[in-house]
């Protein structure tokens, strides 16, 4: 496990972003450095496991909020809103983590080929799971770390590492829920349709009748299902992806303000500057300036020859 941890402190030192946050060249493979407690983070989920090495951190995921430690594996199984804020961490001892992107169609055939296990699980719509940390999903996390020294080797062992680790997700305590969800004729099944279309189309006009077509399901069943897992409604879903994507180009792209705004779909840029604040609780422009100070002062020394050295 401390190697582990000082592998993702050295690569994410040298590759996050402002927000600690670390992409990688692995596909669905990203980890989380933070050295000191900070504001929300908000964003949009994909369906992931999260693995916490040290630290804590609240998360708020639909209308549940809970607090994950060092040890436990977060699990969201749904394309969800989330708000996260690190509530431990140190220069010291920082908060480390590692997500790992779910894949539904690979866990449906893991589960096809498991069979049926005989568990039962509620029909209510839960999204957000917690647990002890098990040895042999950590074992896959670290083998896909490694592969960012190996890049080569990258395409071809991946896939045998995501398919061994959907396949302890399935066989521990929230299998069934993830079967669950994975099912592309449940309601989280479906509704991931219509969510796919709001992701890829978020800048457009979307007719909620399109969603609902997408989802198969009525106006009125769509609208409640749609609520139900997400704590939102499809507008405000759209609204959100469109603040956060407008935020990221600001912060990281330099884009004004104004052509931020145009850029992910508003039309008035007094509608745009009102909605960010309500999320972000500072005016786009004070925002932007506040994250680009703080940024300017964090040193990065230069990237070693080996990350996992």
């Amino acid at each position: 496990m401390d190697a582990l941890k000082q592998a993702v402190r050295t690569y994410a030192r040298h590759h996050a972003n402002r927000d600690g946050l670390a992409s990688t060249p692995v596909p669905g493979l990203r980890m989380m450095c933070v050295e000191e407690p900070a504001g929300d983070l908000h964003s949009v989920y994909r369906p992931l496991v999260c693995f916490v090495l040290q630290g804590a951190k609240r998360m708020m995921v639909g209308s549940e909020e809970r607090v994950f430690c060092e040890g436990q594996s977060v699990i969201v199984g749904a394309d969800m809103p989330v708000v996260g804020r690190i509530v431990e961490a140190s220069r010291e001892a920082p908060y480390l983590a590692i997500a790992v992107e779910l894949e539904m169609a690979l866990l449906r055939e893991v589960a096809a080929q498991i069979g049926d296990t005989g568990s039962s699980y509620t029909s209510r719509m839960q999204t957000l799971f917690a647990d002890d940390t098990e040895g042999a999903m950590i074992d896959c996390a670290w083998r896909l770390m490694q592969l960012l020294d190996r890049p080569n080797a990258a395409p071809i062992l991946r896939t045998g590492i995501m398919r061994e680790l959907h396949y302890w997700l399935l066989s521990g305590l929230h299998g069934p829920a993830l079967r669950t969800l994975a099912d592309p004729d449940g309601y989280a099944g479906r509704l991931a349709a219509a969510i796919a279309v709001l992701r890829a189309e978020y800048r457009s006009r979307l007719p909620v009748e399109r969603l609902a077509a997408a989802a198969a399901m009525s106006l009125t069943a769509f609208h409640k299902h749609f609520k139900m897992m997400t704590s939102l409604t499809p507008g405000q879903y759209q609204k959100r992806l469109r603040l956060i994507e407008a935020r990221r180009l600001m912060l990281e792209e330099g884009f004004s303000a104004s052509n931020a705004a145009f850029e992910v779909g508003y039309e008035s840029v007094s509608q745009f500057t009102r909605e960010y604040g309500r999320l972000f609780k500072a005016p786009p422009k004070r925002d932007a300036l506040r994250m680009r100070g703080k940024s300017a002062n964090e040193h990065k020394p230069e990237v070693p020859a080996g990350v996992l050295a």
